[in-house]
């Protein structure tokens, strides 16, 4: 009995499979439908009406998208076209990505793009329009989900007709700069479906509206730099989706920050050069979604609270030109992820914490223009992937730590207008990938090491109110790159060095009352000026020449500023000066 029954299971089975091969095999498999030859038609026009011009080629990554657009060849269906993305059941165009596409030239209000009425994702970002306006036709596209016209040189008024897109989920029309919108208002009352809204750089004449806070889908919302006034509606924080709000560089937008809750799913928060007021709320460290916070350049006062220091996803932290009093909460240090932060602007009081050493992801640290005080951490050794250190206009005292130099990624080092005292760090000659070394108006003495002159990448340099005495190094001629010199207000007891006629690249030398008033004039020769022919500024007041003008100053014919005020200078005052 089973072998009868297996024997029925075995040939029921291949009577399936001979009936498989028995069909024919569309019945097993669809064709895509080709693009429609009216919408063929429409993107051929829209090709047409614009130049492949390679002044509309800015980026790295910019090419021709519609030099492919044929109708011979393999790729004569619309569909394959570069850009162009069809549904797969209908065949319609339903995509157009033209972002970046070297596009040149205006768009009629009769566009052939505005019959393509299937149209649900359009991006024409980064080309060219030629300050033309924004067509009413856009108004016709009512299925669009999607819309970028960000940094493509529109001009004028946004249509009123942009309300009825009703379906839009995404709109960008950030970064046209001659582009302005009289009601914002009216742009939104209908686009109940936006989940991303971006105008920055529109100017917007109207104020700052509480219909924005009825968004409740809203994850994204920038609107920098659109001259917004009145008062930031408060609901707008409160939103349960919002992940991303930029409203920077709004001078006369006010508003304050509530109270926040843990629920708040905010990622970055960007409200510098805006006139936000008051303290910052303790509950801020309940943004535990939090990567970055741009406050910097408002009116924010008070404390800045320790609960920041809970926010350890945090990398930007952005708090300059606020009044912000009292000493750096050390629980900054639990921000072992942060690798930008500006405290500087502020009324800061005492030492940086030593646990600031933690911090090893910082690549920028600006402490500058407080009022802090202490020594500068030796525990900044460990800031190896710091890359811009600014100490600049406090009451640091003490000797600069020779740790510092275990820094090699520094390329922008300034501890002018601070107090600090005693020797430079020779072993900062290992700092090679500095551009800018400020020194001035400080408290340091002793030689200026020669091992500077490694330092081949800098373009400023200033050792200018100090008491450095000896010589000047020789090897600091090896600074072809230096644009910037100051030596002004030191002590030293020899000459320039005749080699330095090969910083060729210096636009201002200063070396004002910088040599000890015994010096003797024979010594001074200022033959190696006249290879400088690139001096804008060229200070000299105060040395002890006992001698004329020199003609090596005669080749300087790009001075500006010139200043040489000396009791000794002799003779007449040179014709070629008037060069």
């Amino acid at each position: 009995m089973a072998s009868f029954l297996c024997y029925l299971m075995s040939t029921r089975l291949l009577f399936i499979l001979l009936l498989f091969h028995a069909l024919p095999t569309n019945c097993f498999s669809s064709t895509q439908p080709l693009c429609h030859d009216n919408e063929s038609s429409a993107l051929l026009q829209f090709k047409e009406s614009f130049d492949m011009n390679e002044n509309a080629c800015n980026g790295p990554f910019d090419y021709p998208k519609t030099a492919s657009w044929k109708l011979e060849g393999v790729n004569k269906d619309c569909c394959s076209w570069d850009g162009v993305e069809c549904d797969e059941d209908t065949g319609h165009v339903i995509g157009l990505n033209l972002s970046s596409s070297c596009l040149y030239g205006s768009m009629a209000s009769n566009s052939s793009l505005f019959r393509l009425v299937h149209l649900q994702r359009l991006n024409l970002a980064y080309n060219d329009f030629n300050f033309s306006q924004i067509p009413n036709g856009f108004g016709n596209l009512s299925r669009l989900t999607y819309l970028n016209l960000s940094n493509s040189f529109f001009w004028g008024q946004v249509p009123p007709n942009f309300s009825e897109l009703s379906k839009l989920s995404s709109l960008d029309r950030s970064h046209n700069f001659m582009l302005y919108l009289i009601s914002l208002k009216s742009l939104v009352r209908n686009l109940t479906s936006l989940e991303d809204l971006r105008l920055s750089n529109v100017q917007i004449s109207s104020p700052m509206l509480e219909i924005l806070s009825n968004l409740s889908g809203l994850t994204t919302l920038h609107l920098i730099s659109c001259r917004l006034h009145g008062e930031f509606p408060v609901g707008i924080f409160k939103l349960q989706k919002l992940k991303d709000l930029k409203v920077s560089n709004n001078q006369d937008l006010t508003g304050y920050l509530p109270e926040f809750y843990s629920s708040s799913p905010l990622k970055s928060l960007s409200l510098t050069g805006t006139s936000f007021f008051g303290k910052l709320p303790a509950s801020i460290g309940n943004l535990d979604s939090l990567n970055e916070l741009h406050i910097g350049s408002c009116n924010f006062s008070g404390l800045i609270p320790p609960s920041l220091g809970n926010l350890t996803q945090l990398t930007t932290l952005d708090l300059f030109n606020n009044s912000f009093i009292g000493v750096i909460p050390s629980s900054f240090s639990n921000l072992i992820f942060l690798n930008y932060l500006d405290l500087s602007g502020n009324q800061l009081s005492g030492s940086i914490p030593s646990s600031f050493g933690k911090l090893v992801s910082l690549y920028y640290l600006d402490l500058s223009y407080c009022q802090l005080s202490g020594f500068i951490p030796s525990s900044f050794r460990n800031l190896t992937q710091l890359s811009i250190l600014d100490l600049s206009d406090n009451s640091f005292v003490g000797q600069i730590p020779s740790s510092l130099s275990k820094l090699i990624s520094m390329s922008y080092l300034d501890f002018s207008h601070c107090q600090l005292s005693g020797l430079i760090p020779s072993s900062f000659g290992k700092l090679v990938s500095l551009y800018y070394l400020d020194f001035s108006y400080c408290q340091l003495s002793g030689f200026i090491p020669s091992s500077f002159g490694n330092l081949t990448q800098l373009v400023v340099l200033d050792f200018s109110d100090n008491s450095f005495m000896g010589q000047i190094p020789s090897s600091l001629s090896n600074l072809i790159s230096l644009n910037y010199l100051a030596f002004s207000n030191n002590q030293f007891s020899r000459s320039i060095p005749s080699s330095f006629g090969n910083l060729t690249q210096l636009t201002v030398l200063k070396l004002s009352y910088c040599f000890i008033r015994s010096l003797k004039p024979s010594s001074l020769s200022l033959s190696w000026l006249e290879k400088l022919s690139k001096l804008h500024i060229f200070s000299f007041k105060g040395i002890n020449l006992e001698t004329e003008i020199p003609s090596s100053l005669a080749n300087l014919t790009q001075l500006s500023i010139l200043s040489m005020a000396s009791d000794e200078l002799t003779g007449q005052i040179p014709s070629w000066l008037g060069n």
